[in-house]
């Protein structure tokens, strides 16, 4: 089987970017990667949770919406795979960890109705980090905001990612022990990957050279 639309998941600081980055280049495909920073409502849930949780998930949802839609949709034949460093599911992990079970509720009814209508990744590759090895990763990149996120924090988000994927029938996953591997300074790490990949999925990736 080919697949056209990979995505690589995984918790706070898991990698996701970087391992994204460099498969889009492997590949020559088109590569997706999340707006965060131009969500003004994430450095303020940091500050605040309570107070602003829901905007926060709720524009979240919106932007990912219009944004896999859009790329989707547009692509042409000099990229026929997509890698995104995020899945459409994860709004509804993150709200699942960040909202009371009332707004959940009505969150989830307007999650519904919007993933109905969006197109799923043949493949998911989710990086599984310890919690430290997250929060070293997350003290290293520097932003701000996450300077306070609490190792509690980082276990409930990784619980509800793997009851997601529990649930799941018809969404490949492969989960990929990520806490030796450093896919900048050693390509043998990244190559490790693709050797997983043909491994679980023989058919799966075309043209990589292991």
């Amino acid at each position: 089987m080919y697949y056209s639309y990979i995505a690589i998941e995984g918790n706070i600081g898991a990698g996701k970017t970087t391992l994204s980055t460099i498969l889009s280049e492997r590949l020559g495909a088109k590569l997706v990667l999340e707006e965060f920073a131009e969500n003004p409502f994430l450095p303020k849930f940091y500050e605040e949770p309570d107070k602003y949780s829901f905007q926060l998930e709720l524009s979240f949802l919106a932007e990912r919406y219009q944004q896999i839609l859009k790329e989707l949709q547009n692509r042409n034949l000099f990229h026929q795979v997509v890698i995104s460093d995020y899945i459409i599911h994860k709004s509804r992990i993150f709200a699942k960890t960040n909202l009371d079970r009332a707004t959940y509720k009505l969150y989830n009814q307007l999650y519904q109705l919007i993933i109905k209508s969006m197109p799923k990744p043949e493949l998911i590759i989710y990086l599984n980090n310890d919690t430290d090895k997250l929060l070293s990763n997350i003290n290293k990149r520097g932003r701000t905001y996450e300077q306070n996120i609490k190792s509690d924090y980082l276990n409930k988000i990784h619980k509800n990612y793997m009851t997601f994927f529990k649930q799941q029938k018809n969404l490949k996953t492969l989960i990929v022990d990520a806490n030796n591997l450093d896919f900048v300074s050693n390509n043998q790490d990244f190559e490790f990957i693709l050797y997983q990949l043909n491994q679980v999925y023989p058919r799966g990736i075309t043209n990589i050279k292991l």
